[in-house]
């Protein structure tokens, strides 16, 4: 019987700052545009998030363990594969954070009107299990990438901004884009150290494809990007200017992803790439809202 410890290390917490970012640029966002702070909204948002990236780690861990792709694996504890508790608990763990996301998504919609977000909701839940699981996952053909940018960028942030003002902004955008490609670029540094893993069953993610090298690569170019495009809305947050500073943590994570041979110590890559995430959320909403009460 797994331990509560083992159960929250199970959640992988370092894999929450995908969902934090998102919800508190897309909510800077929406108070630059209009000047209000929906505090209740934001609050849901923030569970609502954590709760489907939980459910989706515990549904991740149940799939790949099942199917025998974590037996070899090295890097965070998983529940299933270490055989630590009945799989169906895992399952079971993962369609409770799943149902909770919907009770609060919904209680979100209403509050703040914002209809259109049902659909998306019911999408981000199916597309939460269908990742690792169900017969034909997508994860196991590289579009986990494709999942992570949408979902836990540009739904996430522009869905937090929807609800809190109605409207959608370029700011808005730009940062959605940014963190969804950190988020993406913290999956690839996942996906690279499990490259010999993946491939030996089958699993052929996105880094997969490029090849180590080009994968390697592909996590620095993410993260200049996502770093230098807010850049684009200087003209109207002069502030902006300050995420410039995010490069300072992105230092480290790129460095170890170019030099580092040895697979295994690109775990510390992931809690350095979480730090850069929630860098980036807090100067990009830093350089929106400290003008605002600075007038």
């Amino acid at each position: 019987m797994a331990t509560l410890s083992q159960w929250v290390a199970g959640a992988r917490l370092r894999t929450l700052p995908i969902v934090i970012a998102p919800v508190v640029i897309g909510t800077a966002a929406a108070v630059g545009e209009t000047g209000l702070f929906h505090w209740f909204r934001f609050l849901l948002a923030l569970c609502v998030g954590l709760l489907l990236q939980i459910g989706v780690n515990y549904s991740n861990d149940y799939s790949d363990g099942i199917r025998g792709t974590d037996d070899e694996r090295v890097g965070p504890l998983r529940l299933t594969g270490s055989k630590l508790t009945d799989p169906k608990n895992v399952r079971n763990a993962a369609f409770a954070c799943f149902g909770l996301a919907a009770v609060l998504g919904l209680v979100l919609v209403i509050l703040s009107q914002a209809w259109p977000l049902l659909l998306i909701g019911v999408a981000a839940i199916f597309a939460a299990w269908g990742y690792t699981g169900g017969k034909n996952p997508y994860g196991y053909r590289g579009w986990g990438d494709v999942y992570v940018f949408i979902f836990f960028g540009l739904v996430a942030t522009l869905g937090t901004t929807f609800t809190q003002s109605g409207t959608l902004t370029l700011t808005a955008l730009l940062g959605a884009v940014g963190t969804g490609l950190i988020g993406c670029a913290l999956l690839m540094a996942n996906n690279v150290r499990d490259i010999p893993t993946d491939t030996e069953v089958g699993k052929i993610t996105l880094a997969v494809r490029l090849g180590e090298h080009n994968a390697r690569l592909s996590y620095v170019l993410m993260l200049a990007v996502a770093i230098l495009l807010p850049l684009l809305v200087t003209g109207t947050f002069p502030w902006m200017w300050l995420i410039l500073v995010t490069f300072l943590p992105a230092v480290a994570p790129s460095l170890t992803m170019l030099r580092q041979a040895e697979l295994s110590k690109l775990v510390i890559v992931l809690k350095q790439t979480g730090i850069v995430n929630m860098v980036y959320a807090v100067l990009f909403a830093g350089a929106i809202l400290v003008p605002m009460w600075l007038r």
